[in-house]
């Protein structure tokens, strides 16, 4: 009788990068990009002029290589990151737990108050901050409870096109100087510029969104290695995206705000000022595109946070109860839907949404701002080198680990982040 052998596996098969298969780069890119991060950008525009936008261009390759580091974990091994982190030992679910608890009762807040802004200046005869604010968040928990992951990408896509169009059109409406502009990306170091300049490579989309960039790879249905160069196109398009918001908003700081002179109040309301300036400049119409876009701004990121930390949240519990996926790991799960389904998922979205309501009347309390700032500061630097570990050791098959471009670029963000976190804590209001 012939011997029996069991078949080899076949490889994945290693499907072509093709433009019509992006998706989640571009919910990351609207996600990852806030109000707060354009008004940091404007600011950095208004006092250095074009000088410091070569950081913002750096600042994107940073963000590429963190993104592609989370993805190709997702892909290559079929687990999820939160497996991942597990497999470094308890304290890392300690911290996700308390980070993702405070983090998201402060930053449900922020995300209502900051789509609501918009709203209050467009319609200025129309209910009041808080009201609006409750409402946004409410839209958002509606959204997100009884739509699954492909139409929530096809609503991001188009409100990503709402943004990009504005943004765009407002810096080629101030005029920009393209030589100086040009200029602006020989690394150069003005006096007082070091902050703002890490600000810019690290802040910019750099968020707990980068770490659920890997989850939307998966809802995707995107569960294996043969994604690859799918994922590494679509990730791409994701900082590209990013990068020409940034540049666009720091033409805009550099032109209109620092050739005049003019300021701007800091947080989102600088996006309101803005809007002044650009009806007394250019017109109401004008502006008002531009209110339009900041709330397409603001909304994306509240519905994607809303989104991707609720899968988060959700695969961090059924993995804590045991309950996390088959021998496969959890990637197929999240693929199959059973994450944005799931009870933990719907527990966070409501955690998200009615508490934070509480802050819109009253001023954070301090012990929570300084929490929430202190858990928030050492999450970029928690990510970027976990990542590190998990992609140079055993957990990842030897031919999808780290080669020494990847480690690289870790390597850097991870230290930049670190001094962005000593900074950041630094500045709280202890």
């Amino acid at each position: 009788m012939a011997d029996r052998t069991e078949p080899a596996s076949a490889p994945p098969v290693m499907r072509k990068a093709k433009w019509r298969y992006v998706g989640p780069g571009i919910v990351v890119a609207a996600t990852g990009v806030g109000a707060g991060d354009l008004v940091a950008t404007l600011l950095a525009g208004s006092k250095f002029g074009y000088t410091l936008l070569w950081a913002a261009v750096i600042g994107c390759v940073v963000k590429i290589a963190l993104a592609e580091a989370v993805g190709r974990w997702h892909l290559a091994t079929g687990r999820t990151l939160f497996e991942g982190w597990r497999t470094l030992g308890t304290w890392t679910s300690v911290y996700f737990a308390i980070y993702v608890v405070i983090w998201g009762f402060v930053y449900g807040a922020t995300a209502m108050s900051s789509s609501a802004l918009p709203l209050v200046a467009l319609f200025p005869g129309g209910p009041e901050l808080k009201v609006w604010g409750i409402l946004t968040g409410l839209v958002g928990l509606v959204f997100v409870w009884f739509n699954r992951y492909a139409v929530f990408e096809k609503v991001m896509t188009v409100l990503v096109g709402v943004m990009f169009v504005v943004v765009v059109y407002v810096a080629v409406r101030v005029s920009p100087n393209i030589g100086d502009a040009f200029a602006g990306l020989w690394p150069t170091l003005p006096d007082d510029s070091l902050l703002y300049t890490l600000g810019l490579i690290g802040g910019v989309g750099g968020t707990i969104t980068v770490a659920a960039y890997g989850y939307w790879v998966n809802a995707k249905g995107w569960t294996d290695i043969g994604w690859l160069k799918v994922m590494r196109l679509d990730n791409r398009v994701a900082y590209l995206t990013t990068g020409i918001f940034v540049v666009a908003m720091l033409l805009v700081g550099a032109e209109l705000l620092h050739a005049t002179q003019l300021t701007l109040e800091s947080g989102d309301k600088g996006l309101v000022d803005l809007g002044d300036i650009l009806e007394e400049r250019y017109g109401a119409a004008t502006a008002k595109l531009f209110l339009v876009g900041f709330f397409a701004t603001s909304f994306t990121s509240l519905i994607g946070v809303w989104h991707g930390v609720s899968l988060l949240f959700a695969d961090f519990v059924e993995n804590v109860r045991g309950a996390g996926g088959d021998g496969d790991g959890s990637a197929r799960e999240v693929a199959a839907g059973g994450r944005e389904r799931s009870l933990p998922f719907r527990v966070y979205l409501l955690w998200l949404t009615f508490p934070p309501m509480s802050l819109l009347w009253l001023d954070q309390p301090f012990a929570i701002v300084i929490t929430y700032g202190v858990l928030g500061a050492f999450f970029m630097p928690f990510l970027a080198l976990t990542l590190l570990w998990l992609l140079n050791t055993e957990r990842t098959p030897r031919q999808w680990r780290n080669g020494l471009l990847s480690n690289s670029l870790l390597t850097v963000s991870g230290l930049l982040f670190l001094v962005l976190c000593v900074q950041q804590i630094r500045d709280l209001p202890w």
